[in-house]
């Protein structure tokens, strides 16, 4: 008898599962694409224990035929594809049809659904991977699925579970990512007798934004608009050049080249907006939430010398495209996709977010004193933590604070108690006698004419700030031209009044960026500004920075330096750019060199390029503790606002603050 094998449906099913259900989040997407896909408009989500003893998921959508219901829990049994074809056009957020046999095959699930052919509804229960019973049942319209002890089976799989708060948060995050997708729908998502999450329908993604974030995080985006971009599609075996020939020599004056159009839409923060980890990125392809890298790559790439390397941006994103731009079908759970043209695609995305900032140039706002009571909190839901430990901290009362009595303190050993200290009890002194006597009764006072009501508002000696004198708030750096400096701060800030309040701006920062894009103009002409030294500087490196110099050296020269060998381990300097003082040579060179270093292992070339150019315009810059006059102050204001972007230095630090008028009122309590 030979040694290979059919396995069982049901080994195969919890095979299928350990790919499918990673965790109690996976059924929830699984269970919640199935009911986007049905056409459900109202889903409510119910869970308990993180998942562990409760999911379920109702909706409203065409629900299913008995027979329907029952093939469903069969393996590849699915109503979304028909051949081979339809793979290369997947339009659906559910496709392959393992999802209910896997999900069956690890937990006690419970089917309820009905479509509106029928008049009765169908209930199946299914036991891990066995039917328990089916029949009939009155129902209403749509599908409830109730998946109770996950993993029961499996004890291994629920032993690798993570704690209930870190799974109800991968939970919480994915019923807030498919919100934001589909503002026309009504979410609800509720753990035992709390809710997470409840948003109605709403006309646009902005007001859904403002449903599940609040105000305040809303006027921390930037919105995207709609992006689009065509791609010129010739046929495969004719070379580009060929098809665009071709196509103008034959094509009349009123066809049509043949082209994809794609289309980016959203929102995204402010670069002064930073975030520890990417959990506040939501991208979704054509709808299907996703976490690809190419994607993720082209958001850090657009933010690329606005925010520091370790942070990350806000980002709800939408890109849609045709289905055949774009394939689904390569990871168990669907979470990542591979596009057709993916080049094409990352520098659509990068461009559209980058240009977008620099035609905003927000300004990062100073606002005093904690937001309003009347400001609308965020939905729980989007600010779950992920881990007992961050819920721990956020519980924690301020310090200085204390919400209830504290305990005494428990007895511990130590040297004995010194003696209490003598009690005094103080007597209070006779009062003195009253002067008045009003053992009186109250005298009766007619009543007069009722008050004319003009006394009866609070008086204000000082006269109200009039309406028309607030100017609207700017929010845009193109302001920076229009300011008038009045001083410095320190020798190290500058301030300056605008048509719109005050402005605070950091010299130091604020040089850096100026110089930052004038060398990288200099650079791309290669016209870069160098001077000779006197006598070359002699540099010794170790054996790691003699590899990454020979690697950059041609950046380098690029850059403005004039380097060569000179003998082991040894480089002499004979020029540098001019912005560079002979003070910092040294430094800004090893800088680099440690740049190097780690940028060569996984970043482009041209993140390269443009950390050297950082690292110049860093050492060359204004410093702190430096006085300006007027006219320095007047031109740093001018030059910086004709840079591209304004927003931050090149490694990431915020350039200028804005006081408004209105908040400035508001301080002074004018309005």
């Amino acid at each position: 008898m030979g040694r290979i094998r059919i396995l069982p449906d049901q080994v195969a099913n919890k095979i299928a599962a350990g790919e499918v259900v990673e965790r109690p989040a996976s059924v929830v997407k699984e269970l919640l694409e199935n009911s986007l896909d049905a056409g459900g408009s109202d889903l409510r989500v119910e869970v308990e224990t993180g998942g562990r003893r409760l999911i379920r998921i109702t909706d409203d959508g065409c629900g299913m035929l008995r027979d329907d219901a029952l093939l469903a829990f069969e393996r590849h049994a699915t109503s979304k594809l028909r051949d081979v074809k339809d793979l290369l056009s997947i339009a659906t957020l559910g496709f392959r049809g393992e999802a209910l046999p896997s999900i069956a095959s690890v937990s006690r699930l419970l089917l309820e659904t009905r479509a509106a052919e029928e008049t009765t509804g169908t209930r199946i229960e299914i036991a891990g991977g066995r039917m328990l019973r089916c029949e009939e049942a009155a129902l209403g319209g749509g599908t409830a699925i109730t998946v109770r002890d996950l993993f029961y089976n499996v004890p291994a799989r629920r032993k690798f579970l993570r704690s209930e708060q870190t799974e109800l948060a991968h939970i919480a995050s994915l019923v807030t990512h498919y919100s934001l997708a589909h503002p026309d729908k009504t979410f609800r998502l509720t753990s035992g007798a709390n809710e997470l999450l409840s948003v109605t329908p709403v006309a646009t993604t902005k007001e859904r934004v403002y449903q599940v974030f609040g105000s305040q995080v809303l006027d921390e985006l930037v919105d995207l608009g709609v992006r689009e971009r065509e791609l010129f599609l010739p046929p495969p075996s004719v070379p580009p050049s060929q098809a665009i020939a071709e196509y103008r020599s034959e094509a009349g004056p009123d066809d049509d080249p043949p082209k994809h159009t794609f289309r980016l839409s959203g929102f995204f923060s402010r670069p002064q907006v930073q975030k520890a980890n990417r959990n506040s990125i939501y991208i979704f392809v054509n709808g299907r939430l996703i976490r690809d890298r190419l994607m993720l790559h082209a958001i850090s790439s657009a933010y690329h010398n606005l925010i520091p390397p370790s942070a990350y941006p806000f980002a709800l994103l939408f890109l849609e495209m045709d289905a055949g731009e774009v394939d689904v079908n390569v990871h168990p759970s669907k979470t990542e996709v591979r596009f057709r043209h993916g080049s094409f695609v990352h520098d659509f995305v990068r461009d559209s977010i980058r240009e977008r900032l620099m035609e905003s140039r927000p300004a990062p706002a100073f606002s005093p004193g904690p937001p309003r009571a009347a400001t609308p909190p965020a939905q729980p839901a989007a600010r779950l933590p992920y881990s007992e430990f961050s819920q721990m901290i956020e519980n924690e009362a301020p310090a200085g604070v204390s919400l209830v009595e504290a305990p005494p303190p428990a007895a511990q050993p130590g040297p004995p108690a010194e003696p209490p200290l003598p009690e005094f009890d103080l007597r209070p002194t006779r009062a003195p006698d009253p002067r008045l006597d009003f053992s009186a009764p109250p005298l009766a006072v007619a009543p007069g004419p009722p008050p004319s009501g003009k006394l009866s508002r609070h008086l204000d000696m000082h006269g109200e700030f009039p309406a028309d004198a607030i100017p609207p708030t700017e929010s845009s750096l193109s302001a920076l031209s229009e300011l008038r400096p009045l001083g410095q701060i320190h020798e190290s800030f500058i301030v300056a009044a605008g048509r719109d309040g005050l402005w605070i701006i950091d010299q130091h920062v604020a040089h850096e960026r100026i110089l930052f894009e004038q060398v990288m103009k200099q650079r791309a002409a290669g016209r870069v500004e160098m001077q000779r030294l006197l006598m070359p500087l002699i540099l010794q490196l170790t054996p790691e920075q003699q590899i990454d110099y020979a690697r950059i050296a041609d950046e380098l020269h690029a850059s403005g330096f004039e380097t060569e060998p000179f003998g082991n381990r040894t480089i002499a300097v004979k020029a540098a750019p001019a912005a560079v003082g002979a003070a910092d040579l040294e430094r800004i060179l090893f800088e680099i060199l440690e740049i190097a270093e780690g940028e060569l292992r996984g970043a482009s070339l041209q993140d390269l390029r443009r950390n050297i150019c950082a690292s110049i315009a860093c050492r060359a810059a204004i410093k702190i503790n430096m006085r300006l006059d007027a006219a320095k102050m007047e031109w740093l204001l001018r030059s910086l606002a004709a840079t591209d972007c304004p927003m931050s230095c090149p490694h990431g630090r915020p350039i200028a603050m804005h006081y408004s008028t209105r908040e400035i009122l508001k301080a002074f309590h004018r309005i």
